[in-house]
């Protein structure tokens, strides 16, 4: 089997982030038909919770789609295993948009404990969906590029062994402020694109 031979997977989930952090943006709405007395400016404010979770999850997002791309750049051939197990981790990207709308809607009011967990539910799924992507190629270096950094490797098998814990965390956290929930998950997306985290090489 001939290196490179997964650019079609590639392309193919590249579509799919492409869709579902463009569909985030649906929930940000403009304000119609302001009652007497209101100001434009504080029923924008009022918003808040769709920005939050609207940011949450593009920041989320995209930096899967980076952490996808830099495994992929270390993985050089594919396998029936690898394509299923991707098309599992793509079916959690497609459903971010559901639990975001769902925060943005209840973050604030009765119901928002639910929407939380929803919402970090999705991304425990995510996270271990993402241990079984790169298990699947890395484990005995089963699909690796023959030529791949093995410090980008270890680093990566490193960062995503905390991923389902973390997110569990800001589950749990959620009984506690649904608020400080989502924060959580904001700061999880920047732990994982921190710079420190990359090899030499690699984006």
């Amino acid at each position: 089997m001939a290196d490179r031979e997964t650019n079609r997977i590639e392309a193919f989930s590249d579509g799919v982030f492409a869709i579902a952090i463009t569909l985030l943006v649906l929930d940000l709405k403009v304000p119609r038909d302001l009652l007497a007395g209101q100001q434009l400016a504080d029923v924008l404010l009022a918003q808040w919770p769709a920005y939050l979770a609207f940011l949450t999850s593009f920041a989320t997002i995209l930096i899967m789609w980076v952490n996808h791309h830099r495994m992929f750049s270390l993985i050089g051939r594919s396998d029936d295993r690898l394509m299923f197990h991707n098309g599992l981790l793509l079916l959690g990207i497609t459903v971010v948009p559901f639990p975001t709308s769902l925060v943005a809607e209840y973050l604030g009011h009765d119901g928002q404990q639910a929407a939380a967990l929803i919402f970090n539910g999705t991304y425990v799924y995510l996270a271990i969906c993402f241990n079984l992507l790169w298990r699947t190629a890395a484990v005995r270096d089963r699909l690796l590029r023959h030529d791949a950094d093995r410090a980008a490797v270890a680093a990566i098998f490193h960062a995503f062994r905390f991923g389902p814990a973390g997110y569990l965390a800001a589950a749990a956290l959620s009984f506690v402020s649904v608020t400080a929930s989502v924060v959580l998950n904001l700061a999880l997306a920047i732990y994982y694109a921190l710079p420190s985290r990359r090899s030499p090489g690699h984006v």
